[in-house]
């Protein structure tokens, strides 16, 4: 296996080596279509296309592009849709980089894992017992547990950023985002589509976000969404290399959003996020390079909507993106797993190109890259039984919160995945991701109490590099 390894990473540089005296300067507009395909057990097969336009003008800026324009139509059996655009151009308005984008999801069964990572508990061996559930059995409690960490939800999102050079490596930034939540129970007969009659999720069963509300952890003033207007200030520090694909350089941000009422947010709030990323080359000529970023997002007050506290602050050529847990933050646990306050983030990843060519008029090269993704609620929200009771009595029992609350950790503790993957990278910024992370509770015993807390892993097939 050693010498395997060792002809591999000599294969690969002998043909990174002669690829780099041939490679192709892209000018002009560039194309890079991609279908969607995917399954999710509660939204159904998911298919799509999503299509990258770049325009490299003269190509003196390559691999950097001038513009790109991202579109993507996504949907599902069982009626969740997506649809994006977003735009980025760097030579519109004379020293200023314009990056929008508009963005609409409608997802049946978005998942709800509760507050503060740990602290709230996942009942797996529920879950285990309705997906073993294929013959009927006659236990009226081995329907699909599933659609329980389930709500109802629509969003939709627009924003507009403006980044200007103060020196070569240090940028200002600038721009205004607006999002539109609403959120729901389930709708169960959607839900139940298509499934056998002893897996149909029962009225009779209440769903986890239907217990915070009862519980009084979600208001009543933020249950069913609402509007979200903010203005964001940040600054850029960029010495990377080039943008797609990075091989040298920091690239660090801090930003402050501010959602205040009198511009129209239903629920106002304040936050900061802080963000670096940094690429070493191992070796020469982006073969071997190894990569980072820590993230720290944080709520400046104690008040901040529940759906907005999956949003990473994102700013320039990205836009918002939910869930902890996910392709585009922390690969292999559980989408939005992890939710809180204040959280901190990290990502390590060594990245390998094993061989580079021209494929037609195209420069191509495969990569492989091994990754640790890990985060934490440093600060969480309050799960303080808040509900209703009646005057005359102090305390009214709770069987559900208590029970729920007593398997918990009193407090979270890292979120931590391992995993590895394939890219098919294509002029340095149409690249096709392929990945499969696992949390590492997964790997615990199953005797441990945080046994599979995260899930079980998931595999990804998606566009481009986390940063």
């Amino acid at each position: 296996m050693k010498r395997l390894i060792i002809g591999l990473l000599a294969l690969g540089l002998s043909l990174n080596a002669s690829a780099q005296k041939s490679e192709i300067v892209k000018t002009g507009i560039n194309f890079g279509p991609l279908p969607v395909v995917a399954f999710d057990a509660d939204k159904g097969l998911q298919y799509g296309a999503i299509l990258n336009i770049y325009n490299y003008g003269d190509g003196t800026a390559y691999p950097n592009y001038n513009s790109k324009l991202y579109m993507e139509a996504s949907f599902f059996t069982k009626g969740s849709q997506l649809y994006t655009l977003s735009y980025d151009n760097k030579t519109l308005i004379p020293g200023v980089r314009w990056c929008s984008a508009v963005s609409t999801a409608v997802d049946k069964a978005m998942d709800f894992y509760g507050f503060n990572g740990y602290q709230s508990w996942i009942d797996q061996d529920r879950l285990a017992v309705g997906k073993a559930n294929k013959k009927g059995a006659q236990d009226p409690l081995q329907y699909l547990f599933t659609p329980y960490y389930r709500l109802d939800r629509i969003m939709v999102l627009g924003k507009t950023d403006f980044i200007g050079k103060i020196t070569d490596n240090l940028s200002w930034e600038a721009g205004y985002h607006f999002m539109w939540f609403r959120q729901r129970p389930i709708n169960r007969e959607s839900i139940n589509k298509g499934k056998p009659e002893y897996n149909i999720f029962p009225d009779s069963q209440t769903t986890l976000f239907e217990q915070y509300l009862q519980w009084g952890l979600i208001s009543e003033d933020e249950a069913e969404g609402g509007i979200v207007s903010s203005v964001r200030l940040g600054m850029m520090y960029d010495t990377r290399d080039k943008e797609g694909a990075p091989s040298r350089g920091v690239w660090a941000e801090g930003h402050l959003t501010a959602a205040p009422k009198f511009i129209g947010s239903s629920n106002p709030f304040y936050r900061y996020s802080l963000t670096i990323r940094q690429y070493f080359p191992l070796v020469k000529d982006d073969v071997l390079t190894f990569a980072y970023r820590l993230n720290y997002e944080g709520t400046i007050g104690s008040s901040v909507p529940y759906y907005v506290l999956p949003y990473i602050t994102v700013m320039g050529e990205n836009f918002d993106k939910d869930g902890m847990g996910g392709y585009r933050t922390v690969r292999g646990i559980l989408r939005d797993r992890v939710i809180g306050m204040d959280m901190a983030t990290y990502t390590a990843e060594m990245r390998w190109r094993f061989t580079r060519f021209r494929l037609g008029k195209q420069n191509v090269a495969l990569g492989l890259n091994a990754f640790s993704d890990g985060t934490m609620v440093t600060r969480g929200r309050d799960m303080e039984y808040n509900g209703r009771q009646p005057i005359e009595s102090s305390y009214i029992p709770r069987p559900a919160y208590d029970h729920y609350m007593s398997k918990g950790r009193s407090s979270d503790i890292p979120h931590i995945t391992v995993g590895a993957g394939f890219r098919f990278i294509m002029n340095e910024n149409f690249i096709i991701a392929a990945e499969y992370g696992t949390p590492v509770t997964h790997l615990m015993p199953k005797t441990n109490p945080l046994y599979n807390q995260d899930g079980t892993g998931a595999f990804y097939i998606n566009t481009g590099y986390l940063f």
